[in-house]
């Protein structure tokens, strides 16, 4: 046996009321949407209709609670239809026509008029039809679910409907002077249809101007000056500049505002966004494509569906087809600026660096439009790829920031300019390089390969080394580093080490492998012996430097191998290399070391200097 839901209409009232909308005040947009729908849809009746909607505030003269009063001249409804549609929860008196003419109608749920009762406890609805027999119907809805349906004692004189509201006590605040201009022209006021506002004996008109995209202008920079100051009006900041928006998917359109500011670049921007000229939401997210949170933008859609609580839009075919159209304008418009206006383009990277880098890393054409005009961290400080190309036919980088801290004072030194691409994007960046510009070299720069560009030693200063060399290699070959000599610059760099490709990889699953159980160990030798063994990393030292001049001099083995190992640890520790267990003991070895050294030294003079 079949059983029926058993409905507490009450109930369902309070959740939709109270739980499917923002804030009370969007009862409001409610009932200009449905004034708008009515107007409209008389429109399909009489073309050449204008329509209008009209609110006006009542107050009491014994101080009582407030009415509101909403008209308009629509298409009215029939009894019949007041049963079927003000009392039948989801259904709406547009679904009939819906499909055939989505766009005409911003409500579709049926469910809109709920939300009044977030501010009052009854409704009264006072309608007339343009297609029924002429008789002005009231509908008057209650709280608790119920309703009663009755001709009207005051019959209006042509068709349209009125609905009054009478304040709820703790909702007075909504129903002030001020409060609803605000709110109607919050939601209404690029409504194409007249809005006036009735209140303390004197009407004003609510929307007089259409949105400023739709002007003409007779300028360019007149209309762009009109549109900065529209963007300062709706979000309360100067922006730097302005995009105009279109896409035919959805049939959008608006204008996006570059921010002043560089946002995180996993902020996704609110945006303010209308459907069918009523205000839909402030803090849309899913309109834009993600890299582009360097814009806020204001956008009126006219065929892309809401959400139930129409503060969103939802997510469909068509808003996925309207996103990639309104990212086509923004990569239009950054194009265009390489193209013409280079200096606001460099200005632009210099605050949304980030988008348009994930921009270029998306887009082909665009990479090769504006990758020479992105800055770099380099060796000789911040400069173009375009600047770095024109000086030099290889671009050297590296892709940690550790080594390019660890080479940057001795390459640059040397002349040498090499980028840090370790910040977002940017190794990924110069990797596409090449692959975009056939005739590009990019190469992937190491510590390794510093020596090579060293000055030799002449070979009586290779003689006064070779016992430093000796006892060098000796202390460092359980460490598996190479040493070689060189002069260079800077000349108090006293020493240079120097990974392979993988180095830093293998140092840390060497410390892995000692600081792990047997089984994970077993894991990293296998990954340890599928690197390349016959490659050492290398400590370079500098014979420019005095103390390594002075090094070579030293006769004392043990004094001399304790030296060695402490430049190591410490070429490891300004490479920003973790230190391994032995190193570690190596370091507390040679500080114990030099300190007994000092004490002894001190005890043999009895402590006096």
């Amino acid at each position: 046996m079949d059983h029926r839901f058993q409905v507490n209409l009450r109930g369902v009232i309070d959740l939709l009321s109270h739980h499917l909308y923002s804030t009370p005040g969007v009862f409001v947009r409610e009932l200009l949407q449905n004034a708008t729908d009515a107007i409209r849809a008389r429109r399909h009746q009489e073309p050449g209709h204008p329509g209008s909607v009209r609110v006006e505030l009542i107050e009491k003269q014994d101080g009582g609670l407030p009415t509101l009063l909403f008209t308009d001249d629509g298409v009215g409804l029939t009894e019949e239809e007041l049963h079927r549609f003000l009392a039948t929860i989801g259904e709406s008196s547009k679904r009939e026509t819906l499909e055939a003419r989505r766009n005409d109608f911003i409500g579709q749920f049926g469910i809109g008029l709920l939300s009044c009762f977030m501010v009052c406890d009854e409704l009264l609805v006072v309608t007339r039809s343009a297609k029924g027999d002429g008789r002005t119907m009231e509908w008057r809805g209650r709280h608790d679910g119920t309703y009663a349906v009755r001709p009207s004692e005051h019959p209006l004189e042509h068709p349209g409907t009125q609905v009054f509201l009478v304040a709820r006590a703790d909702a007075a605040e909504y129903f002030t002077a001020e409060r609803v201009r605000q709110l109607a022209v919050h939601y209404g006021g690029l409504l194409p249809f007249p809005i006036s506002l009735t209140a303390n004996g004197s009407t004003e008109h609510l929307n007089p101007a259409p949105p400023p995209w739709r002007h003409t202008y007779e300028s360019v920079a007149e209309r762009r000056s009109a549109l900065l100051a529209y963007g300062r009006e709706v979000f309360g900041m100067d922006f730097v500049d302005c995009i105009p928006l279109r896409a035919e998917a959805g049939q959008v359109e608006g204008i996006a505002f570059v921010l002043p500011f560089s946002p995180h670049f996993n902020a996704r921007q609110k945006h303010r966004v209308y459907l069918k000229d009523m205000l839909l939401s402030e803090s849309a997210e899913n309109l834009l494509p993600e890299w582009a949170f360097f814009v806020k933008c204001v956008v009126n859609a006219q065929g892309l569906r809401p959400t139930a609580s129409r503060e969103a839009f939802y997510e469909d075919a068509t808003l996925a087809r309207a996103r990639e159209s309104l990212g086509q304008s923004l990569r239009q418009y950054l194009v265009d600026l390489a193209h013409n206006d280079p200096r606001n383009l460099q200005r632009l990277i210099a605050l949304h660096g980030l988008s348009v880098k994930a921009l270029a890393l998306d887009d082909d054409d665009f990479y090769r439009l504006v990758i020479h005009w992105l800055p770099f961290e380099t060796t000789m400080g911040m400069m173009t790829l375009g600047h770095y190309r024109q000086a030099s036919p290889t671009v050297r980088y590296v892709n940690s920031l550790d080594t390019f801290r660890q080479v940057a004072r001795v390459a640059a030194a040397q002349g040498l300019c090499i980028i840090n691409a370790a910040y977002t994007h940017d190794t990924a960046l110069l990797e596409k390089l090449p692959r975009v510009l056939p005739d590009a070299q990019v190469e992937l720069f190491s510590a390794a390969q510093l020596p090579q560009g060293f000055e030799a030693l002449t070979e009586e200063e290779l003689q006064s080394v070779e016992r430093l060399r000796q006892v060098a290699e000796e202390a460092l070959e359980p460490f598996r580093c190479e040493v070689t000599l060189k002069k260079f610059l800077p000349a108090e760099v006293p020493t240079l080490y120097g990974d392979v490709d993988d180095g830093a990889f293998r140092r840390d699953v060497a410390r892995a492998r000692e600081e792990t159980d047997e089984l994970y160990a077993s894991v990293l030798e296998g990954a340890l012996a599928e690197s390349r063994e016959e490659e050492r990393p290398q400590l370079c030292f500098n014979f420019r430097n005095p103390v390594v001049r002075r090094l070579a001099r030293v006769r004392d083995v043990a004094q001399l191998k304790l030296s060695v190992e402490m430049l190591y640890v410490q070429a490891l520790l300004l490479g920003h290399r973790p230190l391994n267990a032995r190193e570690m003991a190596l370091l507390n070895r040679g500080l114990l070391g030099l300190i007994a050294a000092r004490l002894d030294e001190d005890e043999g003079t009895g402590g006096v200097h």
